[in-house]
């Protein structure tokens, strides 16, 4: 597989991964994924090259949008407390069980909005690997506002901005 990287003088040029690249991308996905979060581009490094390829892959985002779909879907089960227990969601972008409890009234607040973005993940096209990178975060951060109570981030605004991050090819 073939990718585009930057050289050392800023140019673009036409670079094989290797599988190390591949491997390394999945021993170190959580890094490169907060990486790739914060505006690391793609073409800086053979790693986060992959890591982008797998982020961006059609059955990857589709597995999130399921994730984000099961979560506004559960919110609204009968006897629902204020944690819900839902399937923990793994690297491979497969939900499983065991069961991790989420914050039930944060995921109703923001109900609409992770509905859009789970929309955005499967809409076709190309999207940029910083929200998908993003997306990744909320679902597996176990101290962010999706699972503890304590974290005071506002998870609606956070789902938005992965949402506008999705949209950048869009509006480029």
């Amino acid at each position: 597989m073939h990718v585009l990287l930057e050289d050392d003088q800023g140019r673009l040029t036409l670079y094989r991964l290797r599988p190390w690249h591949q491997l390394a991308a999945r021993f170190l996905a959580d890094r490169l994924d907060h990486e790739l979060a914060r505006g690391a581009r793609p073409e800086a490094a053979p790693s986060l090259a992959a890591r982008a390829i797998r982020l961006t892959s059609t059955n990857f985002r589709r597995s999130l949008a399921v994730s984000l779909q099961r979560l506004v879907t559960a919110r609204s089960l009968p006897g629902a407390g204020s944690a819900l227990p839902m399937p923990a969601y793994s690297r491979a972008g497969l939900a499983g069980s065991p069961h991790v409890p989420v914050q039930q009234a944060r995921i109703s607040r923001s109900a609409p909005e992770i509905a859009e973005l789970a929309g955005r993940l499967i809409a076709p096209g190309p999207v940029p690997a910083r929200g998908v990178a993003m997306v990744t975060q909320l679902l597996t951060d176990g101290g962010g506002p999706l699972y503890r109570r304590a974290c005071h981030d506002d998870l609606c605004a956070i789902v938005q901005q992965a949402t506008r991050a999705l949209d950048q090819f869009a509006s480029s």
